[in-house]
């Protein structure tokens, strides 16, 4: 009965992410997954020779009290962070497992003992570095760190981690203190790799460290002999991986290049200084540009989350569909603090799926589009991507935004995205900007709009 337990998990797992793939059936996918987490814990208590059981319903209640309030309270605006902690949590978990069973010294096979130092290790990082992906995306950590020969102490802590893993590999009684300084060097590799990273690059990296979790748990579910854990972590370390591969081809850059090029700090190279000065636009001016127009591509980014005006950006949506505007939004897959961090939003504010198109699907209707409406978006609808070779973000793909008739951009103030790359396209003669908090000129526009 446990092992059809674990195998009805195991399947309710696989159609649960099957179900995630499409905007439709998402939520239905997470319950399936939610009902097969649950079945294979249940399942556990019935292991034979299991104990502890006050400790175990202890540990539910606690975690899963905590996860109830916590999913319930949370913004969606702070849904990466959300997601950065519980990745690091489920890399924690496998680590620790790891550390029990390497102090009882019983693992049945030198290959499962390799297994269990593995899991420790790459669990440990996605722990240690989720957390530090959370203080950034939290804003608990203002500044990325970087500091000359940083990738050579990057390397040296890893060499010494991976030396004293192999020690512990093959030692028939690893020792507490050996096991303390090879826990303590993993944790601190994982700060040290993700303290560079800018929160330009923040969706990839939330991704890598959530296939790191998955592995680890994979692994960790051979050294227990656990099918559930093998499946489950198996599942989610591929579908991490390609994510991440997604994220990185997004952004026309390899992993290695994500991962040490510092791209996204505020040191980075921000490219020849665009020609030309920003030309303001009233709120009145952009409503009646919208309200006049044929078609209308809006454009969405981290400004409209952290305004949390993607209500109010619906209502004028909405508002303009009823003058017979043709109105579309265009995502590109790295918008935002997370995969999907737009296209969750825009599902919050009540966006029919119908409306929302990936960059592939949007770039050939723009030269079409008679305004673009840009909100918050910086790199991801910046020109110099294809035009200037100089720029870090050169040959990145983006959406083809300054090919619009008109464009409006909506940005709080004059400064340089979070990458810290000037954007060429708010010098174009066919942009305008449109300075304010989002969510305040979305109520603008809405008004005025309303007035016509």
């Amino acid at each position: 009965m446990i092992e059809l337990s674990y195998f009805a998990a195991a399947v309710l797992f696989i159609l649960g992410l099957k179900r995630m793939s499409s905007p439709v059936t998402a939520r239905d996918g997470i319950v399936w997954a939610g009902v097969g987490m649950v079945v294979a814990t249940l399942a556990t208590f019935f292991m034979p020779d299991m104990h502890n059981y006050g400790l175990m319903i202890l540990a539910i209640l606690i975690g899963g009290g905590i996860a109830w309030y916590t999913g319930k309270k949370v913004e969606m605006t702070d849904m990466p962070q959300m997601i950065a902690i519980y990745n690091g949590m489920g890399g924690g978990a496998a680590a620790a497992i790891a550390a029990v069973e390497l102090m009882k010294g019983d693992i049945p096979s030198t290959s499962f003992q390799v297994l269990a130092v593995l899991g420790a290790l790459i669990g440990s990082v996605a722990f240690s570095g989720s957390a530090i992906a959370f203080a950034k995306l939290q804003g608990l950590m203002k500044k990325s760190l970087v500091f000359p020969s940083q990738k050579v102490v990057n390397l040296g802590i890893l060499g010494l981690a991976l030396l004293l893993g192999l020690v512990l590999m093959f030692s028939d009684s690893p020792g507490g203190f050996l096991l303390f300084l090879f826990f303590l060097l993993a944790l601190a590799f994982g700060v040290m790799m993700t303290l560079p990273i800018g929160g330009a690059d923040m969706p990839v990296i939330i991704s890598l460290y959530n296939a790191f979790t998955g592995l680890a748990v994979g692994f960790e579910g051979f050294v227990l002999g656990n099918a559930a854990m093998i499946i489950a972590g198996t599942v989610v370390g591929s579908a991490g991986t390609l994510l991440t591969q997604l994220m990185a081809k997004a952004m026309n850059r390899s992993l290695g290049n994500v991962l040490f090029s510092g791209f996204g700090t505020t040191t980075a190279g921000a490219g020849a200084s665009p020609e030309g000065e920003m030309k303001e636009v009233s709120a009145t001016d952009a409503a009646t540009m919208m309200a006049f127009a044929n078609k209308v591509i809006i454009v969405p980014g981290y400004g409209m989350a952290v305004a949390q005006a993607q209500h109010k950006v619906w209502e004028l949506a909405e508002l303009l569909e009823e003058r017979g505007v043709e109105v579309k939004f265009a995502i590109h897959p790295v918008a935002g603090r997370m995969p999907g961090h737009m296209n969750v939003l825009l599902a919050e504010a009540g966006v029919p799926y119908d409306k929302i198109f990936d960059m592939d699907e949007i770039n050939a209707e723009f030269p079409q589009a008679d305004v673009a409406l840009v909100i918050g978006a910086n790199d991801v609808v910046n020109p110099a991507a294809r035009t200037d070779p100089d720029s870090p973000i050169y040959g990145m793909p983006i959406l083809d935004v300054d090919k619009a008739k008109n464009v409006i951009v909506v940005k709080r103030g004059k400064g340089r995205g979070f990458s810290g790359i000037e954007n060429k396209l708010f010098f174009l003669d066919n942009t305008r900007m449109l300075y304010g908090d989002a969510q305040k000129v979305a109520a603008d526009l809405i008004a005025e709009v309303k007035q016509l």
